[in-house]
């Protein structure tokens, strides 16, 4: 894994200086959930006894908690979280308790004084098209001035699977150093989904000297149907969507997703998939890549052995270390 993390990182590097679904099924290299830990939890913290309820209504998250957990789909306020796979039925490798770590790392977050959410559009603009309300950013804060990186949780185009594909990716990218952003974008197609990043896009970079973010060279993130996300806005940019002419992302990295679409003008884009992906297709994405190659434009595959849709950070599996 050392070999292609830091291949990516040298294409984040070079960059820097220039419906998809499959329910979930049982995996023999998911790891066992650990029991409850009997020591007194932290003031403000969650465990995998707290319910959905106590997520979306917890102080830290007040007026966004919703977006904490999946809330396009129909769930139980009473489910614990240990049970939070069932939320996230096109997702594999998920678990209790690493969904409890990254809510608490949020916590955490917010109670050191950071503001973790950002609306994209205006009050207007969510009174004239209601379901805009169920849009916004998650910032995780690398190193002021740093480049920028949004993170497309996917979900099939039916919720945003962020508490597994977002939050924990874009936490590891803070830790590297980048400015690290999560959507919550509508759901029901690319078509929205990819206006939704335009504007987030175009909101980062009319704010970056509020948001002390560099505004050359960022980077699009994705997993499924968020991977397509990142490759429309890759290859048409804001203006492709919205009205406002912005630069492409310096590169695009795509995990899981059967997308064909390219152009001639597509930034770098790196991709990874695993080999027992039941949904998306391994091939189709290794000939995208080689036809961006013969196009000039850098690009790379990475195929991880015994591993199916859906995997995030691959915690547990072959694919650990890839981020």
């Amino acid at each position: 894994m050392k070999t292609m993390t830091v291949s990516l990182l040298c294409l984040l590097s070079v960059a820097c200086t220039s419906s998809e679904a499959e329910p979930s099924q049982s995996d023999p290299q998911r790891p066992a959930e650990l029991p409850e830990s009997p020591t007194q939890l932290v003031a403000g913290h969650l465990s995998t006894a707290s319910t959905v309820k106590d997520v979306v209504e917890h102080e830290a998250f007040a007026g966004f908690g919703q977006f904490i957990l999946p809330v396009e789909r129909r769930y139980d306020d009473d489910l614990p979280l240990r049970n939070v796979a069932s939320m996230l039925p096109f997702h594999n490798y998920v678990t209790g308790e690493r969904a409890v770590e990254t809510i608490n790392r949020m916590i955490d977050y917010v109670h050191d004084g950071n503001r973790i959410f950002y609306d994209i559009y205006s009050d207007a603009e969510k009174r004239a098209d209601t379901r805009k309300n169920n849009t916004g950013l998650f910032f995780f804060r690398g190193e002021p001035g740093r480049p920028f990186a949004v993170v497309c949780p996917g979900g099939g185009w039916s919720y945003v699977g962020a508490i597994h594909e977002g939050f924990p990716l874009a936490i590891a990218l803070s830790e590297m150093g980048y400015n690290a952003f999560s959507i919550q974008y509508r759901t029901g197609g690319a078509q929205v989904a990819c206006e939704d990043l335009a504007a987030a896009i175009d909101f980062i970079l009319r704010h970056a000297g509020e948001l002390q973010v560099s505004t050359e060279d960022y980077s699009l993130w994705g997993g499924s149907a968020g991977a397509r996300m990142a490759a429309y806005l890759g290859s048409y940019s804001t203006q492709g969507f919205i009205e406002a002419d912005n630069p492409r992302p310096a590169v695009v990295v795509m995990g899981y997703t059967s997308h064909t679409d390219y152009t001639r003008n597509d930034p770098p884009t790196y991709v990874v998939i695993g080999d027992n992906d039941g949904i998306a297709s391994a091939s189709v994405m290794q000939r995208r890549v080689e036809n961006l190659n013969a196009l000039g434009i850098d690009a790379e595959f990475h195929l991880f052995p015994n591993l199916r849709h859906g995997f995030g950070l691959g915690i547990g599996t072959s694919a650990e270390g890839w981020e």
